[in-house]
């Protein structure tokens, strides 16, 4: 696991741009506000960004309270 440090406002780039791959991810540390952080994702359209606990809910067929198809929506679109 890549640990970084992080102050508002500075960002993470996943993936090199230079390598023509249009899936590259830029992950921007928008508010930290006490033991809580907000995460701004850049990344393009086709590629889906989820919490965790969603990806798990999804993979083990649960559904999630108040979603009768059992799938919630990306974070991302």
């Amino acid at each position: 696991m890549l640990i970084l440090s992080r102050k508002s406002s500075e960002s993470v780039v996943v993936g090199d741009p230079a390598d023509g791959r249009e899936q590259v991810l830029v992950v921007t540390v928008l508010e930290i506000n006490g033991c809580r952080v907000r995460l701004g994702f850049e990344v393009s359209d086709d590629v889906p960004v989820n919490r965790l606990e969603v990806v798990q809910l999804n993979r083990s067929g649960s559904r999630t309270p108040g979603d009768p198809s059992g799938s919630s929506p990306p974070l991302m679109q």
